[in-house]
């Protein structure tokens, strides 16, 4: 993700890589709390949100939705100097694909998810729904690029920030009070006319590492306070309250959070990393692979984690997250350099070929 494929002979610096792997690592983090019961209305978070280990927890998974704001933000400063290919949107599309279809039959033939027609078919279907379903959202904002790179290519400084303007009430105002809802698909298009404004647009303060180091730690700290205060109307009304300010990727304190943080990571200087470069490259995969569906989350977070059974326990969280991350890299990694590269390096082939008999073709004419 971030320019969601991966760029196999572009020797990019390193930052943006780290800044990718930092932002799964939270996401899979997020997703360790969420997911397992560890926050349901009679689970141990709740009984005590005060207390030490349901504050680290907490405080651990209160970065996913941030993240998701960050992964769209680099696909967007990317992706709007660059033009979307048929080979682009079909890795995007194998990817998601080979996985959903993958995981879901083998939680079939292992007999963990029973076999049932209308849920078969449904593995073969990308997109479900547009709320909250990522990888689905992802597929149909990426056919959107296109267009909307024609749309800000056509825009001065004046009228972006108008839109911007516009986006940020619709958006971002009545999402952090919480009075109407979104989907994922034109969030994400928010998110890129955001990105986009940084690339085509750049300020002096955007570019100082000073400043926007300062404010990725004031944001930051805002958001800690933020989980800290909804911790403790928690407690009050028993009520889950803890991540009301950053609930959903459309909040202010999300927002900034992970413009901020992205700010911050574009102007750290940092060499080429063929390592950082290579894990970055798989960070989608592992989105992709551990946040699967229904059937992987109960699986993973309920059954073979058992996070409820380990609350208080910060080591096995932190184990726990670095491992998933691990494991699922090393899946990607293969699925790219076994099935992937073959596949379109195939592909490569093919399209030359077809362009030369295109060629001869116009020719003889």
């Amino acid at each position: 993700m971030g320019e969601p494929l991966n760029q196999y002979t572009k020797r990019r610096n390193s930052n943006i890589e780290l800044f990718r792997i930092i932002t799964m690592l939270l996401i899979v983090a997020h997703h360790y709390v969420v997911n397992s019961g560890l926050l349901a209305q009679d689970g141990p978070v709740l009984a005590n949100p005060l207390s030490s280990d349901s504050l680290f927890l907490l405080f651990v998974g209160a970065w996913g939705k941030i993240g998701i704001n960050c992964f769209v933000l680099i696909t967007g400063y990317f992706m709007c100097k660059s033009d979307i290919t048929v080979k682009k949107f079909m890795k995007l599309f194998c990817e998601i694909m080979f996985y959903r279809i993958v995981i879901g039959v083998a939680f079939i033939v292992v007999g963990y998810q029973p076999f049932e027609w209308g849920a078969f078919f449904k593995l073969f279907v990308p997109v479900l729904a547009v709320k909250q379903n990522f990888s689905g959202c992802f597929i149909l904002f990426f056919l959107f690029i296109p267009f909307l790179n024609i749309l800000i290519r056509n825009l001065d400084e004046r009228r972006h920030i108008y839109l911007l303007v516009l986006c940020a009430v619709t958006y971002v105002l009545f999402g952090t009070i919480h009075l109407v809802d979104m989907n994922y698909v034109s969030w994400f298009m928010v998110l890129y006319l955001v990105a986009s404004y940084i690339r085509l647009f750049p300020k002096k303060w955007m570019d100082s590492l000073r400043l926007s180091g300062a404010l990725f730690l004031l944001s930051v700290l805002a958001a800690i306070l933020s989980v800290c205060f909804g911790a403790w109307l928690s407690a009050k009304t028993g009520m889950n309250l803890a991540f009301y300010f950053v609930s959903d990727s459309n909040t202010f304190l999300a927002l900034m959070t992970g413009v901020s943080s992205f700010l911050f990571f574009k102007n750290l200087k940092m060499n080429y990393s063929a390592f950082i470069n290579a894990v970055a490259s798989t960070t989608f995969g592992v989105l992709l692979i551990h946040a699967n569906c229904a059937t992987m989350r109960q699986w993973l977070w309920h059954d073979l984690l058992d996070n409820v059974g380990h609350y208080g326990m910060p080591l096995y969280v932190l184990g726990c997250v670095l491992g998933i991350f691990a494991l699922c890299s090393a899946i990607d990694y293969l699925r790219i350099r076994f099935i992937e590269l073959p596949f379109f390096k195939y592909w490569d082939a093919k399209e030359e070929e077809m362009m030369v008999r295109f060629k001869t073709s116009e020719n003889c004419k």
